[in-house]
């Protein structure tokens, strides 16, 4: 009989398993690989620049995981087919993608003193671009391969501006709202298509503070800016995320303990998207 710390322990196990994190050099990407290594996982950190990501992958292994560097861009579909064939050279097989490239842009940010007639419908497009079409693309072509190894689970990245209107980010909160239709979409398809092997699911994060949002919501003496108040205000535990408060979500989710657990968006927020202000 299974002792009950062992029972518990295998529910958040991934030994074995073979992982992709797109975007894993950003800050949030490199907090998502470091907790799918920790947990047992081989971790491909993919990025555009290949010294980035051996950089992570390096101090992944300083910390005696296995993480290895990936360098693609989820716009060029033949540098993700090459991404997809390394892993599956190196490991076997591919049962895990984290879709975490994306973000915003600042073409696409509306101006602090600007008004909505000042957005840019090149930016517009640029960041549906990065964020929607990046994250299609790269849940097909890895998608094929975690069907072809038995199975696993494809991770997307949502936001707070998916549900929400956020005043100044018009293109990256449309995109990220589709980045929740399309998770849904994808775990029926794959569901009902493929016998419910491949798992489909999204984590929606809260506020943290990366190097794209960093001046919108503190200013060099690291305090909060009028937005960084206007947001802490909302938040119900008082603080921004810190990376690592997206792991036992991420752990879960990839994990034996979600096995009926498909087409969901879980809040990683602080409560932010549970408050309505009063």
């Amino acid at each position: 009989m299974t002792k009950p710390d062992d029972y518990l322990s295998s529910l958040f196990s991934l030994d074995g398993q073979a992982t992709i994190v797109t975007g894993g050099t950003g800050v949030l990407g490199r907090a998502m690989a470091t907790a799918l290594a920790s947990a047992g996982a081989q971790v491909g950190v993919l990025g555009r620049r290949g010294d980035a990501a051996e950089r992570v992958a390096s101090e992944i292994r300083a910390a005696g995981y296995d993480a290895f560097a990936i360098s693609a861009n989820v716009l060029d579909r033949e540098s993700l087919i090459a991404a997809r064939n390394q892993v599956l050279e190196r490991c076997g097989k591919l049962n895990i993608v984290v879709n975490g490239a994306g973000g915003n842009l600042p073409a696409a940010t509306i101006p602090e003193t600007g008004g909505i007639f000042d957005m840019s419908i090149a930016g517009f497009r640029e960041v549906v671009d990065l964020n929607l079409t990046g994250t299609v693309q790269s849940s097909l072509i890895f998608g094929e391969a975690i069907v072809k190894s038995g199975g696993g689970s494809v991770i997307n990245v949502s936001s707070m501006a998916a549900g929400q209107a956020l005043t100044r980010v018009g293109g990256y909160g449309a995109a990220k709202a589709g980045v929740e239709n399309l998770t849904r979409w994808l775990a029926v398809e794959l569901g009902r298509l493929h016998g419910g092997s491949v798992r489909v699911n999204a984590i929606a994060p809260g506020f943290f503070i990366g190097e794209q949002n960093r001046t919108m919501l503190v200013d060099a003496q690291q305090h909060p800016t009028k937005r960084g108040e206007a947001i802490l205000a909302r938040t119900p535990m008082g603080r921004f995320g810190a990376p690592a408060d997206l792991a036992g979500a991420l752990i879960w989710l990839c994990g034996p303990g979600a096995t009926f657990v498909n087409g969901v968006v879980i809040p990683v927020d602080g409560g932010f998207s549970a408050y309505s202000g009063v």
